[in-house]
């Protein structure tokens, strides 16, 4: 098919390559522009900008689509005169205009990683693990105005493993993605069928990530402070205080029983039960959690012996819930 695609990372660019690989025509790459990022303050393209450029691909990189915006309209013009057939979007971060919704001769197709119509949004994979939920994946649904809203030609779905944590979820659900929707496109749209349109039950915002998401509540189950972790792990990172910092916990495990249940009687939530070269055993509302890695602010993510190295961790020790 003749294509634009429009999408900014990782997540995005597996689908532009495998796209690519099949065949189709990308007549243009939408992306959002180089940020500034890293220590050094860098410009820096998006991963799918990078991949576009490495396959030759025309690219496209205007603050907004909006009306009015700088650059939008001779964006939409140039799509225009390109003619697609179709366009296809994972993880763009800008709004669709109506008009732009429109443009291809089948409208807008979006890659979107959760089973809609639960964690429609921002941040689905995220939301999925720290809610705690036993299931996801991916589902390829025909944009229209609404949030997430539009109907669904397809949905894939994965188990959330208690292995999990966002990078490894992230990675399995942007392969599945990316392989749903070359299927999806060998004959689209597809005879004699049509999306099946969203229920009104179970609908779930998957919110913008923001700040005050990844502190530790420790007054939670250990299951739910192990969600929690793994939802953040690798980024941004769920966070704690200690001995007056705020640090990033990672690696975690679950012992809501086990040889934990006993300790516990003496311990409040929060409280390091044992330091050793298993790592840090931390007492929860119920049960507890295992913590393989740290990350003091401004350092690097530290396996918890080599953390031991820098900062001194004894049993009794309280983590804090940080607040603000």
């Amino acid at each position: 098919m003749r294509l634009v695609f429009a999408g900014t990372p990782e997540f995005a660019r597996r689908a532009l390559t495998a796209l690519h690989q099949a065949g189709h025509d990308i007549v243009a790459v939408l992306t959002q522009p180089d940020r500034v990022s890293g220590r050094g303050l860098t410009l820096s393209m998006s991963p799918v900008k990078s991949e576009a450029l490495r396959l030759g691909l025309p690219v496209f990189q205007p603050q907004s689509l909006r009306q009015g915006k700088p650059g939008a309209q001779e964006t939409k013009e140039a799509l225009s005169a390109l003619s697609p057939e179709l366009m296809v979007v994972a993880a763009y971060g800008l709004i669709l205009p109506k008009e732009v919704l429109a443009l291809p001769k089948f409208g807008c197709l979006n890659i979107h990683a959760s089973l809609l119509p639960r964690w429609r949004g921002a941040a689905p994979i995220q939301r999925a693990i720290a809610a705690g939920d036993s299931q996801t994946g991916v589902a390829l649904m025909q944009m229209e105005e609404g949030l997430d809203t539009g109907p669904v030609w397809q949905e894939e779905v994965t188990p959330i493993f208690p292995t999990d944590n966002f990078q490894s979820l992230h990675d399995r659900l942007a392969d599945l993605g990316a392989n749903s929707v070359v299927d999806l496109l060998k004959d689209f749209p597809p005879a004699g069928r049509q999306p099946t349109i969203q229920s009104l039950d179970g609908v779930v915002y998957a919110h913008k990530i923001g700040k005050e998401d990844g502190q530790i509540d420790w007054s939670m189950t250990s299951r739910q402070v192990c969600d929690l972790i793994r939802a953040f792990d690798p980024v941004p990172g769920a966070v704690t205080g200690f001995a007056g910092e705020c640090v990033k916990l990672f690696d975690v495990s679950d012992l809501a029983g086990g040889p934990a249940g006993q300790a516990l009687k003496n311990h409040s939530p929060g409280q390091i039960i044992q330091a050793d070269k298993d790592g840090l055993l931390v007492a929860c509302g119920q049960g507890a959690v295992r913590i393989g890695a740290l990350q003091r602010p401004g350092g690097k993510r530290l396996g918890f012996r080599e953390f031991l190295n820098g900062r001194r961790v004894l049993s009794g020790q309280q983590f804090e819930t940080v607040s603000g």
